[in-house]
């Protein structure tokens, strides 16, 4: 899979189908998906959270209805087809969601909304939890394996939404620049470890060797942290 390129040029990463399955198994139980949902794909294939609405639904024998390019950027035809399709999953950026609501879409209360790609604001959160079912915050980088953390928004949080709790086989660290754990409350950049992590980027020793550090926490041998860089 590619990043972005939001800080840059699109980077390659070199993901395992081990860490894959982890992520897709896990998603199946939290935010959770069965055989009786469907999804409407919305996000383009170069992105890397188009691999949950990809696989998701397959894994699961549900169904998946890929909307057309046209409905990607135009409000009316989107809420169109979530209506038309019966639509009980969607997920999409902050971004996608404003576009819907700005084209005068109601929200669905059978709707289960997941929400990442960038940072959710929380206006546009309690938004949402007042016209769908069931709201998920989503955080993760490429390199973890598209989502690493998952919080359902309950309405009542501040003007910062939480990220959530590490998904399956997933460990989060706070550390600071010696990369020793902060005190609670205390500033830190997030690390990564877990079977999400990538091998490294493709062709690119140095930055991998920079990014992927050895994790003195675990007591496996040989693991790895990802350095996201976010604090």
């Amino acid at each position: 899979m590619y990043t972005s390129g939001s800080t840059g040029k699109p980077k390659g990463v070199q993901l395992e189908h081990r860490s894959v399955v982890n992520f897709l198994c896990s998603m199946q139980k939290q935010p959770g998906f069965a055989p009786e949902d469907v999804l409407v794909a919305v996000t383009t294939l170069s992105f890397d959270i188009a691999g949950l609405e990809m696989y998701l639904p397959l894994l699961s024998g549900g169904r998946i209805v890929i909307a057309p390019r046209e409905a990607t950027y135009d409000g009316r035809l989107l809420s169109e087809l979530i209506a038309k399709s019966k639509a009980t999953v969607i997920q999409a950026t902050p971004a996608t969601w404003r576009l819907l609501f700005e084209s005068g879409w109601r929200g669905d209360r059978n709707l289960k909304v997941l929400v990442g790609g960038e940072a959710l604001p929380a206006e546009l959160a309690h938004e949402l939890v007042a016209r769908c079912g069931e709201v998920w915050n989503m955080y993760g980088p490429t390199e973890t394996t598209i989502w690493s953390s998952v919080y359902r928004v309950q309405g009542d949080e501040g003007r910062i939404l939480p990220i959530g709790r590490p998904i399956a086989n997933t460990t989060f660290y706070i550390l600071d620049e010696a990369r020793n754990s902060v005190a609670v409350g205390s500033e830190g950049e997030v690390y990564i470890g877990g079977e999400g992590l990538a091998r490294g980027y493709f062709e690119r020793p140095e930055l991998t060797a920079e990014k992927f550090v050895d994790d003195p926490f675990s007591a496996l041998p040989q693991a790895r942290m990802y350095r996201t860089g976010d604090l």
